[in-house]
């Protein structure tokens, strides 16, 4: 558990006591606060009073009187498309509002680090698209390299359930935007934006606003080292904005599917090889080709952001491919399920939006799609280059008819359920065939996640198993 410091005899009140709400409950407790509870669900507050927290209703009068802070989880809104009941008046009392995040950055960093020989360094890893593979293949990385390393955020642990790391430990945070967005501390070491394409637009008022939540873990970071996507212009931007100068090494792109002939340090991939250049020259390649985890160039993408990560921390290239070799990829992130009579399952998901999808659909060749799910805005438009690979698309989802219909002149077949897309994409794919299922949409319209909905598409694949 990492402490807060700065609150020692204050109190501090916790709202939404999910997994990173109760465990900023225990860090504030741990250091010196008192931490008051409050969940709009019954069941949060009763494991909050099980643990010997205090409940205090943000919404009664007075509540935010003898309050120094409102720690907020991250699906709670705070501004668009309108700020939670009990945030808005928390603004209204002029009380500083933050989250497990920003707690995490101002409290980790203590007088025991000035003993070490290394001091711990975090790596923090947000954009749209491949968080979650690039964060853990970093840590992957790291362990295989020998590091001490451990994996939190949006991944793994809560930021603030993890342990103090020791001399020269890493901690890797996957952050969403929403994450970034309300943090009133960013400091990371080592900073990665893979990629930005339509997601959460409602939460941050379009995307401009999205993006600008994402910026903030660089703009008011300040990391040493910058690994920066560079495919769209707002990662050339951020690039531009973060540099110095054409060959300032803090700035590290990196780019998909053409090599760059700018005098400082990038990253590309193209063709299955990642190239490392320095002043215009390459000095180390990768085939990822051949990578058993890490299929597509959306992950090859992922392996080079890593790869970056890894370079600053002083790591060699042929270290680095190594461990690439042995890393296993991600559940519902283009995972191998199986292989059955020639024809190939493949999990992928947590591709709730189009760009996702898109990646996953250009990672194989004739596929059975199985897509839909509750829409997101900015309709299916990105998808149409990267469908020419799809044989037949099996659409799931309680607006199924309608998303077919979105699917234009890729044939179609109107399932409703996860059983019935299985069992008919199985029955009609053929020999060298691959059914994926990449929704391209949100899972809440028929399951609670879209961990549920991968495991539901994994039970109905094993089924299919002689």
């Amino acid at each position: 558990m990492i402490p807060v410091i700065g609150f020692e005899g204050a109190k501090v009140l916790v709202l939404g006591l999910g997994r990173s709400g109760l465990a900023a409950a225990r860090a504030l407790r741990a250091g010196g606060a008192e931490a008051l509870c409050w969940d709009d669900g019954e069941a949060g507050r009763a494991r909050a009073e099980e643990e010997g927290f205090a409940l205090r209703d943000p919404m009664k009068a007075g509540a935010f009187d003898d309050v120094a802070c409102l720690v907020t989880s991250p699906g709670i809104p705070h501004l668009y498309p309108a700020p939670h009941r009990a945030i808005a008046a928390a603004i209204a009392a002029g009380v500083p509002v933050d989250n497990d995040i920003g707690l995490f950055f101002r409290s980790l960093a203590t007088s025991e680090w000035d003993h070490l020989d290394s001091p711990p360094k975090v790596v923090a890893v947000t954009g749209s698209n491949g968080k979650s593979t690039t964060s853990a293949l970093i840590a992957h990385v790291l362990r295989a390299a020998g590091m001490e390393c451990q994996l939190a955020g949006n991944i793994g642990r809560g930021v603030l359930d993890i342990d103090p790391p020791g001399d020269g430990g890493v901690v890797v945070l996957e952050l969403s935007s929403y994450q970034t967005d309300l943090a009133r501390a960013l400091t990371p070491d080592i900073a990665v934006f893979t990629n930005l394409s339509p997601d959460h637009l409602d939460r941050h008022g379009g995307m401009g606003g999205y993006f600008a939540a994402k910026r903030r873990l660089f703009a008011e970071g300040g990391p040493e080292r910058a690994i920066i996507g560079v495919d769209e212009p707002e990662g050339a931007y951020l690039a531009g904005q973060l540099s110095e100068g054409p060959g300032d090494p803090r700035v590290i792109r990196v780019r998909s599917g053409r090599i760059g002939d700018a005098p400082g340090w990038e990253l590309s991939t193209r063709k299955g090889w990642l190239s490392e250049m320095r002043k215009g020259r390459q000095v180390a390649s990768i085939d990822l080709r051949g990578v058993p985890g890490l299929p597509g160039a959306h992950n090859h993408q992922n392996a080079a952001c890593a790869y970056g990560v890894a370079r600053a921390l002083g790591l060699a290239p042929r270290v680095i491919e190594e461990a690439f070799q042995s890393f296993e990829g991600l559940p519902h992130r283009s995972q191998r399920v199986a292989e059955i009579n020639g024809v190939s399952f493949v999990n992928d998901s947590k591709a709730t939006n189009v760009d996702a999808a898109a990646k996953a659909l250009g990672a194989f060749k004739r596929i059975r799609w199985i897509c839909g799910g509750l829409e997101k805005e900015g309709g299916l438009d990105g998808l149409w280059e990267a469908a020419n690979s799809v044989v037949k698309a099996y659409v799931i989802g309680r607006e199924a008819e309608a998303f077919a219909v979105k699917l234009g002149d890729i044939p179609s077949e109107v399932c409703g359920d996860m059983a019935t897309a299985v069992a008919r994409a199985a029955a009609e794919a053929e020999a060298g065939e691959t059914v994926l299922l990449a929704p391209a949409a949100a899972s809440f319209d028929q399951y609670d996640s879209f961990e549920a909905r991968g495991a539901d598409f994994i039970a109905r694949v094993e089924a299919l198993k002689p």
